[in-house]
């Protein structure tokens, strides 16, 4: 069965907010709410396909578009490449050119539209900021309030906790302060044993590559609902991840960090290969910062990771 290669957009508004169109009964996966896009035709560029299908669908021209995810589904009756970009800026105003409904929905109430399930990954990409900031090691407990507030003041939108040399329950204690100063701003990410999940409702958790591999056969731990990443280092992880059904990785370490100097280096070339058969995203971590967005992006990345690069250099005393 050929697989058929689609161009697909995330249309996002100035606000935020992004563009869904509802396929028509008579459609595969008909009834279902989906982003705008349509078939790549043969020898077609996937941007060129894009523009005409925005044109076609909803009479708008992209002006300012990247890369964001690639999904491979496989359904019983068909198999689909979605090549997803993520449109910022375009001309005209979206409407049903061929008659479908439209609806500008909240990045957080995604969940709320069925989409079809080749969608879903589209959706967590949709939902997930630029950077990912992990909380440094070694610091007290007011240090690193003192950091996730000024973070958060800085725009970050998706933070772990990370305190590897901290007693469970000095741990235990913070992340309940955390999660409070997260609320409303910012999506939390814990990490420990998951009998804990039930006490942090609000938090999603970001497993090692060592709890990975022990769960990964049993199947996904969390409700589709709550937020669930995978800390990866190369193939078979990432393939032990898309197992778990996660809804993000980091992949790392993409170069040499004073944190890990004993592990090699993945690098840029290395990093784009390993994410072109990864259908979820991915934030690169490792030697990395604010700067590497866009080339994490070409990369085939969510974007980047960071500790150093994304902690605040005023928060310590």
């Amino acid at each position: 069965m050929k697989r058929v290669h689609v161009a697909a957009a995330v249309i996002r508004a100035a606000d935020g907010r992004v563009l869904l169109a509802r396929r028509g009964e008579d459609q595969h996966q008909g009834g279902l709410w989906e982003f705008p896009g349509g078939k790549v035709e043969a020898g077609e560029a996937v941007q060129t396909a894009l523009a005409r299908e925005l044109e076609e669908e909803l009479g708008i021209r992209p002006t300012a578009a990247r890369p964001l995810i690639q999904v491979r589904h496989d359904y019983p009756d068909k198999q689909v490449l979605l090549d997803v970009w993520e449109v910022s800026a375009f001309a005209g105003e979206p409407h049903g050119a061929e008659g479908q409904p439209l609806a500008w929905v909240a990045p957080r109430q995604l969940d709320d539209y069925e989409f079809p399930a080749a969608n879903r990954p589209i959706v967590a990409a949709a939902r997930l900021p630029e950077r990912y900031l992990i909380t440094p090691d070694g610091l007290q407990p007011s240090e690193l309030l003192r950091g996730v507030r000024a973070a958060l003041d800085n725009g970050i939108r998706l933070l772990q906790l990370r305190a590897p040399a901290m007693f469970d329950a000095q741990y235990r204690d913070l992340a309940v302060d955390v999660q409070g100063l997260c609320a409303g701003r910012a999506q939390l990410m814990l990490k420990g044993p998951l009998e804990w999940l039930g006490d942090f409702p609000a938090a999603g958790w970001h497993v090692t590559s060592a709890q990975l591999r022990q769960l990964a056969a049993a199947g996904r731990p969390l409700p589709a609902q709550r937020w669930l990443a995978a800390s990866c280092h190369g193939a078979e992880e990432l393939a032990l991840a898309a197992q778990l059904e996660v809804d993000f990785v980091t992949l790392s370490p993409l170069q040499a960090t004073a944190s890990h100097p004993e592990a090699p280096p993945l690098g840029w070339a290395r990093a784009r290969e390993l994410l072109q058969g990864f259908d979820r995203p991915a934030y690169l971590l490792g030697g990395v910062g604010p700067a590497d967005v866009e080339r994490a992006w070409q990369a085939g990345a969510q974007g980047v990771a960071g500790i150093r690069a994304f902690w605040p250099g005023g928060a310590r005393p």
